[in-house]
C-alpha cells in the first residue's frame, strides 16, 4: 500500500493535533494500522494499533499504557482513513510520525515494526515549549 500521512507541524505546549493516515491503494478497513513515532537520535516507538476485516478485526483500538491518557486511535470510513489524535502536546512529542499497515489485519505483536509490510513517508510533529 502507498500510505500518506498528514497532520503534522509546529504546535505550542499544551495543544492538540489530529493526524491522518490514508491510501488510495485499497481500502484500510481490510488492514491492521498502527501509529509510530521516531524522535531525533531514538528508536521507533509503538504508540497504537487498530484492528482491521483481513482479521475478522472489528475494529478494537490498542494504545500503549503509557499513552492511553493522552492518545486516541480511530477510523473514519468514509474518508478512507485512521487517525491519531494527540492531546496535552508537549516538547516531548516532538517526533516524526508513521502509519502502516499489517494484511493480517490483527494487532498481535503490534508493538513490533516487523509486523507490518506498508509504511508511510511519515509526518513531523514538532511541540514548542
Amino acid at each position: 500500500l502507498a500510505l500518506v500521512e498528514s497532520g503534522g507541524g509546529l504546535v505550542q505546549s499544551g495543544g492538540s493535533l489530529r493526524l491522518s493516515c490514508t491510501t488510495s491503494s485499497d481500502s484500510l478497513t481490510n488492514y491492521a494500522v498502527g501509529w509510530f513515532r521516531q524522535a531525533p537520535g531514538r528508536e521507533r516507538e509503538a504508540i497504537s494499533c487498530i484492528t482491521g476485516s483481513f482479521g475478522k478485526g472489528d475494529g478494537t483500538a490498542y494504545v500503549a499504557d503509557s499513552k492511553k491518557d493522552r492518545f486516541l486511535t480511530g477510523r473514519d470510513n468514509a474518508e478512507n482513513m485512521v487517525y491519531l489524535e494527540i492531546d496535552n502536546l508537549t516538547p516531548e512529542d516532538t517526533a516524526v510520525y508513521y502509519c502502516a499497515t499489517s494484511p493480517t489485519g490483527l494487532c498481535l505483536r503490534s508493538r513490533e515494526p516487523t509486523m507490518y509490510d506498508s509504511w508511510g513517508q511519515g509526518t513531523s510533529v514538532t511541540v514548542a515549549s
